[in-house]
């Protein structure tokens, strides 16, 4: 099976390379963050260079598409023109749903839990209210829009929270984490004290479980589906935190505990938390808070 990524040299693109690469062909396309691409089959791109994307798609002519490539940091996107934004996140994601359409791709549209009412309630199904309240997550909403209004032949995604270490050596060794998870780790590490919030909850999934679920996923017939992709747990982020310290041995009195309230450019999702049961009922075992930080914590990078 050939497989094409956007966003490769991302966060959660690097650990994709790792774990396709593994069993299929993969062609990995980056921006302006090479990352891990290096050691695969990969090219730099523009996913907004409608021309040179077709061009390269042609050349591999994929049967798996995923689309992980966007402005994918909230408080970034409100600081961008709004323009650009929409053209990488939602033009960009029709012309690619066209694309695999017309050449017969399946498409795996990594989305988001900010889409969802984040004052409903707790442990959401596929099917809650979606309000987004940020730049961000309404331009991944109106991707998801646009897929469905192309063709069927897709699995769209809405990823929650995710943690785990940046692949990039030069990034870890200057202290420099790719996610909040990462700086978390470091600063209780060096006894340094951190800021986390009490009173936002998600469900957390780490980078390797998240791509192994991708990995899986890629190789059945589903489609036609939104699915929530998340851990199992609802927790905030103080909770995350508090799990790391106890597996870690790091200092829990390190935490200190504030609400969103006090940071301005954070979106107010005060509970975005999911309900997975849909994913797991395809066979997709979920690992726990515990056991992922547990792998985190003594995996080679």
């Amino acid at each position: 099976m050939k497989i094409l990524i956007t966003g490769g040299g991302g966060l959660l693109g690097q650990y994709l390379n790792i774990e396709l690469s593994a069993a299929y062909d993969v062609f990995s396309l980056y921006h302006n963050n090479i990352g891990n691409c290096k050691e695969f089959r990969s090219e730099k791109a523009d996913i907004t260079d409608y021309q040179q994307f077709k061009k390269l798609f042609i050349d591999f002519l994929p049967d798996v598409v995923i689309h992980n490539a966007a402005v994918s940091n909230p408080q970034m996107a409100s600081k961008m023109n709004s323009k650009v934004v929409y053209a990488i996140n939602v033009d960009s994601t029709k012309n690619i749903a066209e694309l695999c359409k017309n050449n017969n791709a399946k498409l795996i549209y990594t989305s988001t839990d900010l889409v969802y009412a984040g004052y409903r309630g707790s442990m959401l199904k596929e099917d809650a209210k979606l309000i987004p309240i940020s730049l961000y997550a309404e331009t991944k909403l109106m991707g998801e829009v646009k897929i469905q209004e192309i063709f069927d032949n897709y699995l769209i995604l809405r990823v929650a929270l995710l943690y785990g270490f940046g692949l990039n050596p030069a990034d870890r060794q200057a202290g420099n984490a790719k996610n909040n998870f990462h700086e978390m780790y470091d600063n209780l590490k060096n006894n340094k004290r951190v800021k986390l919030f009490y009173d936002q909850y998600r469900t957390p999934i780490s980078l390797k479980e998240i791509a192994r679920v991708i990995n899986q996923l890629c190789g059945t017939d589903i489609k036609n589906e939104i699915i929530n992709t998340g851990g199992k747990e609802r927790v905030s982020r103080v909770e995350l935190g508090e799990i790391l310290c106890e597996e870690a041995g790091f200092d829990k009195t390190l935490i200190d505990k504030i609400s969103m309230n006090e940071l301005k450019d954070i979106p107010m999702a005060a509970d975005v938390s999911m309900n997975t049961e849909k994913l797991q009922s395809y066979g997709i075992k979920l690992k726990s808070i515990e056991e992922s930080i547990k792998e985190i914590l003594h995996s080679s990078f």
